[in-house]
């Protein structure tokens, strides 16, 4: 299939940064401002929440349909702003349900689930179009720092969103939350609709406009991805890796908390620790895979591994402090952590963004979807496993700190599986002229 010359500059990857940051706000809007609400101000058990936020992950599992509905159209602008239009709406429902819930939790619930359903659908569709549309359109060597700035501006969205809703919100009342989160909804559909005006050219990037007529369908489209061994074994170390990667979420505060008796605010600021850490690994891959790239025996490859294996380490450095408790080096090893996550994660979607062109009739919206949902589902499992691993364990035990020690343990193998995963991988992939596509 014939490719067109790649189009995307520092400046238009910038642009798509701030959809994911657009993105990355309105959800942690729906995921935790609300999960806060409804558990505090509500008073609302905590499996109401979290089983919503679990709910949103599933309903990801449609992300390869929204991509392949993109390969399709004649743009992928349409889908962006319509998937960020039906996140914004969920967003907004989700507010209502939750005021509603305090007063008829049936109907409250109700709506919450719908709502629930379009933020799921909404993130698939704006945040899977993006996706595709940077990897068509960004050069090779510029993949891992493009997958670094969306990434870093995602977090960016998501803290600056937190700080300002947090100050805006008090004193707490429905009126204010209301308020609120209008504004942020309003900002966000702003910031994307200025973010991707005549961003994309009106012959799709990566594809020539004759042969659009070539897109299969969406079951021919999965069986030929099923069919190759590279988009299987990718597939799967997005799935491990990921799942490894989120198993921490939450249990990491509560850790620091009965085992080194860290006080809330403590290990609130160990949180910021590990993201600061995550930003800087970002940084690093995002350089190191892109300003090198071409001029060292050094690919994105070596940064998954590195990451994954260094993850590995900080885990089972966990798992030692949890038997050691006060006086190992929480702190220093949260932040190796964090590090290493961040290492692995870029290099992984700058990696996802090479192979998601591989395909000899499918195209990067239906790969993207395909490799987005297995994400997803590992992030909602990840931390319900982590969470309920705890749990069990400590029943088991009797002790706090093997039960994380078991846990740690476990993620640690997971990353070590992953190291392995990403070898086979991430190797050299035939494109769909038959040459050979590095990533």
């Amino acid at each position: 299939m014939p490719r067109a010359t790649l189009g995307l500059g520092w400046f238009a990857i910038v642009r798509l940064g701030l959809v994911q940051a657009s993105i990355g706000a309105i959800v942690m809007l729906a995921t935790s401002l609300l999960n806060r609400v409804m558990m505090v101000e509500y008073a609302l058990a905590a499996a109401i929440p979290a089983g919503l936020v679990a709910w949103h992950y599933a309903v990801q599992l449609t992300r390869p349909l929204w991509g392949h509905g993109s390969d399709r159209g004649r743009k992928r602008t349409p889908w962006i702003i319509g998937g960020m239009a039906t996140l914004a709406f969920g967003a907004l429902m989700a507010v209502n349900a939750t005021t509603l819930m305090a007063q008829n939790p049936v109907s409250g619930a109700a709506v919450a689930i719908m709502a629930f359903t379009l933020i799921g659908i909404g993130v698939g569709a704006s945040g899977t179009s993006m996706l595709a549309l940077l990897a068509s359109g960004v050069a090779p060597e510029r993949r891992a720092a493009a997958a670094a700035v969306t990434w870093i501006m995602m977090v960016a969205g998501i803290v600056s969103s937190a700080g300002i809703s947090g100050a805006l919100l008090d004193p707490f009342s429905e009126q204010r939350l209301a308020f609120v989160a209008s504004g942020v909804v309003i900002a966000a559909l702003f910031v994307t609709a200025l973010a991707v005006f005549r961003l994309e050219p009106s012959t799709p990037f990566g594809v020539d406009a004759a042969a659009r007529g070539q897109v299969p369908s969406f079951p021919e489209a999965l069986r030929e991805i099923l069919a190759e061994t590279a988009a299987r074994r990718f597939t799967l170390f997005i799935f491990v890796s990921m799942l490894a990667y989120s198993m921490q979420d939450l249990i990491l505060e509560p850790f620091a908390g009965l085992v080194f008796d860290m006080t809330p605010g403590e290990s609130t600021q160990l949180a910021g620790v590990q993201h600061a850490g995550v930003l800087i690994g970002m940084i690093v891959a995002g350089i190191g895979g892109s300003a090198f790239a071409g001029r060292l025996p050094v690919d994105l490859r070596f940064w998954i591994v590195a990451g994954c294996s260094g993850s590995a380490l900080a885990l089972a450095g966990l798992a030692a402090g949890a038997i050691v408790g006060p006086g190992w080096p929480l702190t220093a090893n949260v932040f190796v952590l964090g590090l290493c996550n961040g290492l692995f994660a870029v290099a992984a979607i700058g990696a996802m963004m090479g192979l998601a062109g591989a395909g000899r009739k499918t195209r990067e919206g239906v790969r993207m979807g395909v490799w987005g949902a297995a994400q997803a589902i590992a992030f909602g499992l990840g931390g319900f496993a982590g969470a309920l691993g705890v749990d069990i364990a400590r029943r088991m035990q009797g002790q706090d700190g093997s039960a994380f020690q078991l846990i740690f343990a476990i993620e640690a193998c997971l990353f070590v599986i992953a190291a392995g995963l990403a070898v086979h991988a991430t190797r050299k992939a035939p494109s769909r002229k038959g040459e050979v596509v590095a990533v």
